[in-house]
């Protein structure tokens, strides 16, 4: 019966992990060899050696510097607009909708683009954002500019697309934690002589501040490593990570340096999500 019982579990998890061992592991042990090999042709044959050369090229040249930081900026302000956007749009959809239907039918609207190719929403906003498309017409005519505003080949403009894709994940997250807040807290912090601001930023941030960590989180990490919404609202003036390896994989196919830039990516995305979780974490942060 026990070993029925510790059979059982491990059945369970053998295909998720037989799966992410396959599909990912696997993958990324492949990538990083490849980043610290170089294949050298000789009369004899190929031989592969190890070498650092390819993460000596990346983080030795000053190219590859800016575009590690305009991949990271694109990513932070990304998540930084969808945090201060998203979370008063869950506290409407949680807090001040009442009818249940109205709720429903925005949280539709919010999840249908999911479903929508990338690739078609970011040739949407080439159109809105395009010299003599609906957002310029809007600001000329309003009088907010004087002349078409360039938004194409701008981070502003990949930062618009971005926020776009990407803000429905923070609204759920936050909702979601929003949602698991129990209301006789506020109403008891209110009870005790606190203002809605004091109650809001000793009760109310404090409880959903996991949600807007795994929120901001999901955004970051999709963020740093989007391809479509960057590649097309760039015009071809604006290079990131992404474009770079995709590039090394599909036309150059360097496959050591692709995969030096893969892992650089990888780690220094790493890095920056295991700070901001130390951070969110350390005691004091939510106050």
């Amino acid at each position: 019966m026990n070993r029925r019982a510790w059979l059982s579990p491990g059945l369970l998890l053998a295909a998720p992990v037989l799966f992410f061992a396959a599909f990912f592991l696997a993958p990324l042990a492949v990538v990083a060899l490849a980043s610290i090999t170089s294949a050298t042709g000789s009369s004899d044959g190929a031989s592969v050696t190890l070498t650092a050369q390819q993460y000596l090229r990346v983080l030795a040249d000053q190219y590859h510097w800016d575009v590690i930081l305009t991949t990271f900026r694109l990513a932070f302000f990304t998540t930084i607009v969808c945090v201060i956007l998203g979370y008063p749009l869950a506290w409407y959809l949680v807090r001040v909708v009442r009818w249940q239907a109205w709720r429903r039918f925005c949280v539709i609207l919010l999840v249908v683009p999911l479903f929508t190719s990338n690739i078609v929403r970011a040739f949407g906003w080439m159109v809105l954002l395009g010299r003599n498309g609906l957002v310029n017409q809007a600001l000329v005519g309003m009088g907010a500019a004087d002349r078409p505003v360039r938004f194409i080949g701008t981070e502003l403009g990949i930062l618009i697309g971005m926020v776009y894709v990407l803000l429905p994940f923070v609204v759920l997250a936050v909702g979601n934690a929003l949602a698991r807040v129990d209301p006789a807290c506020e109403h008891a912090s209110a009870d005790l002589g606190a203002s809605p601001a004091a109650t809001f930023l000793h009760i109310t941030w404090p409880l959903t501040l996991p949600g807007v960590v795994s929120g901001a989180i999901i955004v970051f990490t999709l963020a740093v490593s989007a391809y479509v919404t960057p590649a097309l609202l760039s015009g071809g003036r604006i290079s990131v990570l992404s474009m770079l390896i995709f590039q090394q994989y599909s036309s150059v196919f360097d496959f050591h340096y692709g995969g030096a830039l893969s892992m650089v990516l990888l780690v220094f995305t790493l890095i920056l999500v295991a700070l901001a979780n130390r951070a969110a974490t350390l005691p004091g942060a939510a106050r």
